[in-house]
């Protein structure tokens, strides 16, 4: 990130600070919009939302620290006054933005902002205009009070807002199928509404199991069973037979699992399911 240029002239040199922010906000919205990027590309993660998708588990306050400028994705309640690169998305904000630029650019202590951390991600509490600044003036960091926030899910992956679809699934899937360890991190879709499918499909399985048995399982025991006795076997099989493709194999295993049905009405899986499969892909 380049330096800000520094005329000798603080006042004049904090104005075109903030001019220099809004020009780049508009022609980075100018671009998204020629290359036809998804609406959410430039807009703020709201936090609330983030924190909703992950599952709230709990908080605490961990003090001043130095963070990443390119850490901060989002905000709690400032969305609309700046996009995802905290440029000033109109000039509502410039008096008190100026204020500040001129401020840091004369050497005066800039009180550290305050933020919400989940994972390596950063969301504004207070502060905004002065991550926008920092941002302007080609700072890499930013001094930071921060509450550390632990959520059911890990917030890796998100980048977007439209993302936060596929993690709110996912965290509703593991809560019908508690899965954990391994399991948990193996099972992986990219289409959100195949976590609903999914569910749906090891619920049924549990409840064949439960049948076949003739005693009640929990949903813990269900999903360490459905993953160890049919997910693991058929994905081996899947793997020998090169019918996993560019999924993944979570993905596949929805695809071969649908296509027997039909096929074979059955439930089964042997030599004779996959050869009728492999052909069916053919």
């Amino acid at each position: 990130m380049n330096a800000a240029r520094d005329t000798g002239f603080p006042r004049a040199d904090a104005e075109h600070d903030f001019l220099r922010a809004r020009r780049r906000q508009v022609l980075s919205r100018l671009a998204n919009w020629l290359r036809r990027e998804p609406d959410d590309v430039n807009i703020m993660l709201p936090f609330d939302e983030v924190v909703d998708s992950l599952g709230y588990v709990s908080e605490r306050r961990i003090g001043l620290r130095v963070i990443p400028l390119n850490s901060i994705v989002g905000s709690v309640d400032r969305g609309r006054d700046f996009d995802r690169r905290f440029r000033p998305t109109s000039g509502r904000v410039r008096e008190r933005w100026e204020r500040l630029a001129l401020a840091a650019r004369r050497g005066e202590h800039i009180p550290p902002i305050e933020v919400y951390r989940v994972g390596d991600l950063h969301f504004v509490i207070d502060g905004h205009h002065r991550v926008s600044v920092a941002y302007a003036l080609g700072l890499e960091t930013i001094e930071a009070a921060v509450t550390e926030v632990h959520t059911k899910l890990n917030p890796k992956g998100i980048r977007y807002r439209g993302d936060l679809i596929v993690k709110d699934y996912r965290r509703l899937f593991l809560s019908r199928v508690p899965l954990s360890g391994e399991a948990r991190a193996a099972i992986v879709v990219s289409d959100p509404w195949d976590y609903a499918h999914l569910g749906e499909h090891v619920e049924a399985w549990g409840f064949r199991l439960m049948q076949s048995e003739g005693k009640f399982l929990d949903r813990a025991t269900i999903a360490r069973r459905w993953y160890e006795e049919e997910y693991l076997p058929v994905v081996e099989m899947m793997r020998q037979a090169e019918l996993v493709g560019d999924r993944t194999e979570a993905e596949a295993y929805m695809w071969v699992a649908g296509e027997r049905y039909r096929l074979i009405r059955q439930h089964r899986w042997d030599d004779e399911v996959i050869e009728a499969l492999r052909a069916r892909r053919r």
